[in-house]
């Protein structure tokens, strides 16, 4: 029995009608009786007959009928499982990341794919958030995996997102400066900021603290930022997967008491293919600290 004949047969059961079936199946209406008549020359029995303007099912239909919506699950179902395990055994995900994650995070998390599936090739994308947010929603990665600040947070519109760690922020300052937490004595102090959603977290802390921050410098650059600050000029935020990727040893980072970030992997949907779900377990599985 042809499977599209089955479709028909269910579609005619559940909507009450030929013209429904067509309705709902994006047929034509002729197209739907033909494949209804080629069905009953499969089964050898009538499945439909006449009733007023309509048609209803015969015994032998509604049995067949019930049949197919269970034959048509099973097939489905066999579908989604193969379409995941070769998603898994043969496929590609591509992966962008901002670049600490990329230095800390990500490593890990594509060890851990290789060693699970063996045939499942990864590409990387280094991507500050908005890149990597766009780069999701035009279908150029299957996984984003973004920051957000409290006073800065990512546009997820449309998307979805699953918590992956909360990381605090550190106050780095150079080995000769006071050892203070208190952002108050900081105020003559010249600033080092990142990017423009870190720079605007900066700016409302110390804001908070009561004075505006002179910022000398703007670099992305977490090893920048540490030599920089190492020689003098300037202070500045920096957060724990930077320090972990990267830590001057002429520098004093200390956590900034009520100070973090956000750390999202975002996906296009609820429902991603196999190989970017096997990315999202890799990245909210608790790792080695």
């Amino acid at each position: 029995m042809d499977l599209t004949r089955l479709r028909v047969l269910a579609a005619v059961a559940r909507e009450g009608s030929v013209t429904g079936a067509a309705r709902a199946l994006h047929y034509a209406q002729p197209s739907v009786s033909h494949h209804l008549a080629r069905l009953e020359a499969e089964v050898g029995v009538p499945l439909v007959e006449r009733a007023g303007r309509g048609v209803r099912l015969t015994p032998a239909g509604v049995l067949l009928a019930g049949r197919a919506e269970e034959i048509l699950g099973r097939v489905g179902a066999a579908r989604e499982e193969v379409e995941a395990l070769v998603g898994l055994a043969a496929g590609r995900v591509r992966l962008a990341a901002f670049p600490s994650a990329l230095a800390t995070l990500v490593p890990d998390v594509v060890a851990r794919l290789a060693a699970e599936h063996p045939g499942l090739g990864v590409g990387l994308v280094e991507a500050e958030p908005p890149e990597a947010l766009a780069a999701l929603r035009r279908g150029a990665v299957e996984v984003a995996l973004v920051f957000e600040h409290d006073r800065s947070p990512a546009d997820l519109e449309g998307l979805v997102a699953v918590p992956v760690l909360e990381e605090p922020l550190h106050l780095v300052t150079s080995r000769t400066q006071d050892a203070s937490l208190d952002l108050t004595l900081l105020s003559d102090a010249e600033w080092i900021a990142g990017c423009d959603r870190c720079r605007a977290d900066l700016v409302g802390r110390c804001e908070r603290a009561g004075f505006t921050p002179r910022i000398a410098f703007e670099t992305d650059d977490y090893v920048a930022v540490q030599s920089l600050v190492a020689a003098g000029a300037g202070v500045s935020l920096l957060p724990a997967l930077a320090l972990r990727a990267h830590r001057d040893p002429r520098v004093r980072a200390r956590v900034l008491p009520g100070a973090g970030r956000r750390v999202l992997a975002v996906t296009y949907g609820d429902r991603p293919p196999p190989a970017a779900r096997a990315v999202l377990a890799g990245l909210t599985t608790p790792a080695a600290d």
